[in-house]
């Protein structure tokens, strides 16, 4: 690296400062440009002062890296700085394979990370992590040579920075320290990091012609696998559907266009989802094709770990009166990011809208609200106080609301009191009689505006 001259950086800032005066701000008054001018002269100044005073040397690059993560943390849980490893990455996730533990998390206010669900078939899935499991310390099995002890408790870090000492190359190990409920002190659990797959569809034959549905995350070809996935469930079977469940419990979310896709499986018209931003770029309407799927019945089921896209899927089976909504509220995403690359192959995740579904409902903060209420917090002891679990509008920073047929079955319904009535709901064909006989149909949506 080159020695560092505060000069050149402070002249190089300056002119981006004068750039962006001059660029962005044609039409606004002088004491807007001022006001940036002012305030990048201090970011120049901070970035000076610590390369010079500071009691060690500071890398340039960390520095800027540093303020820009900064900047992204400040604005909401969403928005963040991905370096470039952690850019490739993300990219990676959405073909749905990488190397890493095979657990989705999230981080309250105040506390430690929570596990909002491990990955079927993953190291963590097999390790023993459970959803709601508090991961109180991070071991890693190489130290990083400036810890002053082996572990890293989670309650200060920021959930990136959990994210990013959880990852590591396939075949290292980590330790994990977990509480859980019921479970007495913490325990450690030690996982092998493994090329982790995900299958993000499944489908199962129920009892009586009715089908199952599971859809885990929406990645790159989620919809097309669904779509194949029934197909072949129909043909295998030789079998015309009384109903389906689609199970997006403990689905964190995915691809926008994803979501668009599966809810489109089902729709023959109408609007799906559509967003509202500052930009122009982030006003989209995502509209229905014709040729859905036969009309037989659907039941969704949810829970406070259905997020973001599966908010979406839901949203519009409901609204579009095509499905009815089983479960407890979901998490309550309702926020659109776009990742923009950087020369250094870095990306800023930025939120750029937020999206509302046909009846032009904003379920951030809120999220959806179940047509049926089914709560699981009556399979817990008596004397056993229930975990709340966290839902977007606990996180620092998020946004306000604006006939003899053989069963071949693998569910134990009795485990599953969600699943069971879910299935009960499809036998009444009284609930979707009722449903057919709402009095007004889907409309145009109600735009962001006129939204309260």
């Amino acid at each position: 690296m080159l020695p560092f001259d505060s000069r050149f950086l402070k002249g190089l800032l300056t002119g981006f400062t004068i750039f962006l005066v001059l660029g962005l701000t044609v039409g606004a008054s002088s004491s807007l440009g001022d006001n940036r001018y002012k305030m990048l002269s201090i970011l120049s100044d901070a970035f000076r002062l610590i390369s010079q005073n500071y009691v060690e040397t500071v890398d340039d690059r960390s520095l800027v890296q540093g303020a820009v993560r900064g900047m992204l943390a400040s604005l909401d849980p969403h928005s963040s700085y991905l370096d470039p490893d952690s850019h490739r990455e993300m990219k990676t996730d959405t073909r749905g394979e990488f190397v890493g533990l095979g657990i989705e998390v999230v981080k309250k206010r105040e506390g430690y990370v929570e596990v909002v669900s491990p990955i079927e078939g993953t190291p963590a899935a097999k390790a023993g992590v459970k959803p709601q499991d508090q991961i109180t310390r991070l071991c890693p099995g190489k130290i990083p040579h400036d810890w002053e002890s082996p572990c890293r408790t989670t309650e200060g870090l920021e959930l990136h920075e959990a994210v990013a000492l959880m990852r590591g190359p396939k075949g290292s190990s980590i330790t994990i320290y977990i509480k859980r409920e019921g479970l007495v002190g913490q325990k450690a659990i030690e996982i092998v990091r493994d090329l982790v797959k995900v299958a993000s569809v499944s489908t199962e034959l129920l009892d009586d012609d009715y089908a199952y549905f599971r859809v885990r995350s929406f990645q790159q070809r989620t919809a097309e696998e669904l779509e194949l996935s029934i197909a072949q469930l129909l043909r295998e079977n030789e079998v015309e559907l009384s109903g389906a469940i689609i199970d997006l419990r403990d689905n964190p979310g995915g691809l926008l266009d994803q979501a668009v896709a599966v809810a489109d499986l089902w729709l023959d018209e109408g609007l799906i989802v559509y967003t509202e931003g500052r930009q122009d770029t982030s006003k989209s309407e995502f509209r229905a094709r014709s040729g859905a799927e036969a009309q037989y019945p659907l039941v969704v089921l949810v829970n406070e770990g259905s997020a973001s896209a599966s908010e979406i899927v839901a949203g519009a089976l409901q609204d579009q009166k095509r499905a009815l909504v089983v479960g407890v509220p979901t998490f309550g995403k309702g926020s659109v990011q776009t990742v923009y690359p950087l020369e250094d192959g870095s990306g800023l995740r930025l939120t750029t809208a937020l999206y509302y579904t046909p009846d032009g409902r904003s379920i951030q903060e809120v999220g959806i609200e179940p047509d049926i209420r089914v709560d699981t917090s009556s399979q817990l002891p008596a004397e056993t106080t229930r975990h709340v679990r966290p839902r977007e509008k606990d996180l620092k920073g998020h946004f306000p609301r604006p006939e003899g047929r053989e069963v071949r079955s693998t569910f134990n319904y009795e485990n599953d009191i969600q699943l069971a009535r879910a299935i009960e709901v499809l036998k009444s064909w009284t609930y979707f009689e009722s449903l057919r006989q709402k009095e007004s149909p889907p409309g145009e949506p109600v735009r962001a505006a006129e939204v309260e």
